[in-house]
């Protein structure tokens, strides 16, 4: 599995040299080396599809590989993904609630600023952009070596100006 790990991540690291066709060819062949209910191999085919646009096809894949059982390393990206494709597919709402679902209790995660930028995008195509910057800013601050205290102040301000 490392190295088909490996040859897939080659892949995605060289696709912006390659049209969308040829990385989709080229994740598609590596895919039909595993078995049709690995969870990885249906993760990767879910990615290759929302890559090319064709998120309608992607969403019901990244939900079988989330039910089939992804590794627990794999399974935040595949929950992001899934919320962006929502959110791409017209359900912010069910984007947010998929990543409160994922992220709620692991505020320090590796991938929860992440999450938090895409929560903030599907707050955003709700009409509640404050809310949005307010996320951003709660996720920003603790990268930033000064100001940490003032924004988070301006950012609670933000909530109680409404």
């Amino acid at each position: 599995m490392d190295d088909w790990r490996a040859r897939v991540a080659a892949v995605w690291a060289d696709a912006t040299t390659r049209s969308d066709a040829e990385v989709t060819a080229a994740i598609e062949a590596l895919i039909a080396e595993r078995a049709v209910d690995d969870a990885v191999a249906v993760h990767e085919l879910a990615g290759v599809r929302d890559y090319a646009g064709r998120e309608a096809e992607a969403e019901p894949l990244y939900r079988r590989a989330l039910a089939l059982g992804l590794p627990e390393h794999d399974r935040p990206y595949a929950v992001i993904q899934l919320a962006s494709t929502v959110r791409n597919l017209g359900r912010p709402e069910e984007a947010l609630d998929l990543l409160r679902a994922e992220f709620a209790d692991a505020p320090g995660h590796p991938l929860a600023d992440a999450a938090t930028a895409f929560a903030a995008l599907a707050l955003a195509d709700l009409g509640r952009e404050r809310e949005a910057l307010v996320a951003t800013l709660r996720a920003l601050t603790p990268h930033l070596p000064a100001y940490r205290r003032a924004l988070d102040e301006y950012a609670d301000a933000l909530l109680e100006d409404r």
